[in-house]
């Protein structure tokens, strides 16, 4: 991955907490895959794949979680639930009835309420390195950032610790034009969007992923801290579900490890074919 910048001009679309900005590649015909990202990020994080995608035939949708990218954010605290419902948002916007969803991280996160809640409107679930749940270990944390976000009135002190957690500082000095690119994305993030968006995941209770029944694959960077051994849990409980691991990958596998990425990815949508 070396682009940063989003493709052209978003698409805006009314959300419960603000104006919601998305990203639309493909025939609008064919199947739908919307993607959502992680915290401090933006739906630039998706561009490679997202082209991947359209090229592959299917209507593609990119979006800022609120607070994030291009989208608002008017309160400071927000539930998984409340991310579900944006999602559900662009696709009503949109005229989607049924999506494929991908999310990483905090859009992962929210993927399984998804799961859970809206199985109706889920045609396939692709999670990659996140949790269904936030136990103390988990949340604590999030407590000191949202204070240092709140003293600052910007979320510059997280970037640069965030994308060096994310990657691991040899990746940082190796690619630095493509980090700094990924810290300008985190310093822009509102300190609304982010606190609201850190509350909602250490509010994270999608502990019971055996009810979801929608066709999933898991998929993790072998170096992303406990999250290898916490997602195959995960697939183990979610009965029929496909775990991929990338080798050489941190938190975001898309960006530090796109060919094996995206090679995981296409695996994915070609079960489903077969499957149809």
């Amino acid at each position: 991955m070396t682009a940063i910048s989003p493709p052209g001009e978003p698409h805006v679309v009314r959300g419960p907490a603000g104006a919601l900005a998305v990203r639309v590649r493909g025939d609008s015909t064919k199947p739908a895959v919307v993607m959502t990202h992680s915290i401090l990020s933006s739906s630039m994080m998706w561009n490679e794949q997202a082209a991947l995608l359209a090229a592959r035939g299917y209507r593609v949708v990119c979006v800022d979680t609120r607070g994030h990218g291009d989208s608002e954010c008017r309160h400071d605290r927000c539930t998984m639930d409340d991310l579900g419902a944006d999602t559900l948002a662009v696709m009503d916007a949109l005229g989607i009835a049924r999506a494929h969803y991908v999310g990483l991280s905090l859009g992962g996160m929210s993927g399984f309420g998804l799961g859970l809640r809206h199985s109706e409107r889920i045609s396939s679930l692709l999670l990659c390195d996140a949790r269904a749940d936030a136990p103390p270990a988990v949340a604590a944390p999030w407590d000191e950032r949202i204070a240092q976000a709140i003293e600052a009135r910007s979320c510059a002190p997280l970037a640069g610790p965030t994308i060096e957690r994310w990657f691991g500082k040899p990746f940082v000095e190796a690619k630095p034009a493509l980090a700094e690119g990924l810290r300008q994305v985190a310093c822009a993030t509102s300190v609304t969007g982010f606190v609201a968006c850190a509350r909602a995941i250490q509010g994270l209770d999608y502990r019971h992923v055996e009810r979801i029944d929608t066709a999933a694959t898991l998929i993790v960077g072998r170096h992303d801290g406990v999250l290898p051994l916490a997602m195959q849990d995960l697939h183990e409980r979610m009965g029929g579900s496909v775990f991929e691991v990338i080798d050489g990958s941190g938190h975001l596998p898309n960006i530090d490890q796109p060919a094996a990425f995206n090679a995981a990815m296409l695996r994915h949508f070609e079960r489903l074919q077969r499957r149809d």
